[in-house]
């Protein structure tokens, strides 16, 4: 597997190279613009990101995390899927290409790539971002309209990050069933929110019933057994933020930890894990106490103490979103 480091390092020198004649006070201002204008419904006559400023305000500000996200999503999934690797890869409202990126930090090699987006500047800066990274050359950036009109051709793999959110309930279900019927294997990653989860619990449910079977995060394709309104299952990624990335996001701290939640599916053979931990492991004296979420579809809460030697070192060791027990 490639080393995830290095890709996301050479991102983050790409993002700096991008960035450098753009004043921090500038960017930040377009940063908080963005977010105040943020309504989460469908670009109609002109996409949220207007301009070349925008979106390199845009790409320092999201995608260090989304990068992130998606690879930790993405390693779950390869996992589930040993030895194989995607011939070809489509990545819906991809943007300036973070999910693309997170892709060649699984996969080794070169594979035809598709991005498809509203925003004309995202996918301008996107090409030009992608020129540092070899495993991108040719890769194709297409404006399209992301909604209940959009048609994909057969790929082995279709990523879809930070999305769904932005479309009508219409334009979601459409997406997903376009998805589900171009691709081997579908990953969606959304923001890691009680709202984020539930557009992709629906996004699962379509999966499964369009003959998916789930790879990650979940150890078996029932329902979810969290019932609805309860709780919301998603995950964490530690993300590095270079010197630019704090300015930006007017943080302190040498790193930010993306909450996010997800779904890969797959009509592939997949092993998913035995048990997934679904919440930061609770390390207690001599004893760590695991939730997990096991293959019977329910959800349990295991305690492994110094008794079990060898596992207890592995619990210990353990992070929040990571398979339980451990490969040999």
């Amino acid at each position: 597997m490639p080393s995830a480091e290095a890709s996301a390092d050479a991102l983050r020198r790409a993002l700096s190279a991008l960035l450098d004649g753009l004043p921090p006070r500038q960017a930040a201002g377009a940063v908080e613009r963005l977010i105040a204008n943020y309504r989460g419904a469908t670009p109609t006559d002109a996409p949220i990101l207007r301009d070349r400023a925008d979106v390199a305000a845009y790409a320092a500000y999201r995608m260090p995390a989304t990068f992130e996200a998606v690879r930790s999503a993405l390693e779950a999934f390869a996992e589930a899927v040993p030895g194989w690797t995607p011939g070809s890869h489509v990545d819906v409202g991809g943007g300036t290409g973070a999910a693309t990126w997170a892709v060649t930090a699984t996969w080794d090699g070169v594979r035809p790539v598709t991005v498809l987006d509203w925003a004309e500047p995202a996918l301008a800066l996107g090409r030009e971002l992608a020129a540092a990274n070899p495993a991108l050359a040719g890769t194709q950036w297409q404006r399209a309209r992301i909604g209940a009109a959009l048609t994909l051709g057969s790929t082995d793999l279709v990523t879809v990050s930070y999305v769904l959110n932005e479309l009508a309930d219409t334009d979601r279900a459409a997406l997903v069933d376009a998805a589900a019927g171009a691709a081997q294997s579908v990953v969606i990653v959304e923001a890691g929110t009680p709202a984020g989860y539930a557009r992709v619990i629906e996004a699962r449910d379509r999966l499964v019933s369009a003959g998916f079977r789930i790879a990650a995060p979940c150890p078996h394709s029932a329902a979810c057994p969290i019932a609805p309104g309860t709780d919301w299952c998603h995950f964490s990624a530690r993300v590095s933020r270079s010197s630019l990335h704090r300015q930006v996001k007017g943080g302190s701290l040498p790193y930010e930890d993306e909450k996010f939640s997800y779904v890969a599916a797959t009509r592939l053979p997949a092993t998913p894990s035995p048990a997934r931990v679904v919440r930061r492991p609770q390390i207690r004296k001599g004893q760590v106490l695991l939730d997990l979420c096991e293959p019977d579809g329910r959800l349990s809460r295991t305690t492994v103490t110094k008794r079990h030697g060898d596992l207890y070192r592995s619990a210990r060791d353990t992070a929040w979103g990571d398979p339980w027990p451990p490969a040999d």
